[in-house]
């Protein structure tokens, strides 16, 4: 069972929406990716998810049953929670005032350690595949198009429509 750990920091003075932008970039990413990339961001609100993460890194190496090696962790969820905001009203002309809206924010970072990889057996190749199907095309790549299907005939070639000018 892989360990898991979570570390929370609450009422940052930031909107979840700043956050947000950038916990979206440390999603799914191993800790050492993490942390440069939060190191390096150019948002001010970096520093507290990287306090964070650091608390959620220290919160899962002190678990039972963690392997030891921190190059094995990951982020497996990280979210901003909007918390509570603090109204101010400021001076307006002509006696009017605006209201000025201070919001905070709940950063929440969950790290999971990496499975160990398992060789599986390889398929046999007298039958059927290891999903079942025999014929089964190759898989593409990520983000290449399918490939057009032939309808077995040629294609008839329509003449383009001419445009009707009206006056």
């Amino acid at each position: 069972m892989p360990v898991q750990a979570h570390a929370t920091a609450k009422y940052i003075r930031t909107s979840a929406q700043k956050a947000g932008l950038v916990m979206d970039l440390i999603r799914g990413r191993d800790v050492n990716a993490a942390l440069a990339t939060l190191r390096f961001a150019r948002k001010s609100v970096a520093k507290d998810i990287e306090k964070v993460l650091r608390s959620a890194i220290a919160n899962a190496t002190l678990k039972e049953g963690f392997g030891g090696d921190v190059e094995r962790l990951f982020v497996d969820a990280c979210y901003a929670d909007q918390g509570p905001s603090q109204k101010r009203i400021r001076p307006a002309p002509m006696g009017r005032a605006f209201r000025v809206v201070k919001r905070t924010a709940h950063l929440t970072v969950k790290v999971s350690e990496r499975p160990n990889k398992i060789s599986a057996p390889a398929p046999e190749s007298g039958g059927a595949s290891a999903t079942g199907n025999a014929t089964a095309a190759p898989k593409r790549a990520r983000g290449a198009k399918p490939k057009a299907k032939s309808s077995g005939g040629a294609r008839k070639k329509t003449a383009p429509r001419k445009k009707t000018v009206s006056a």
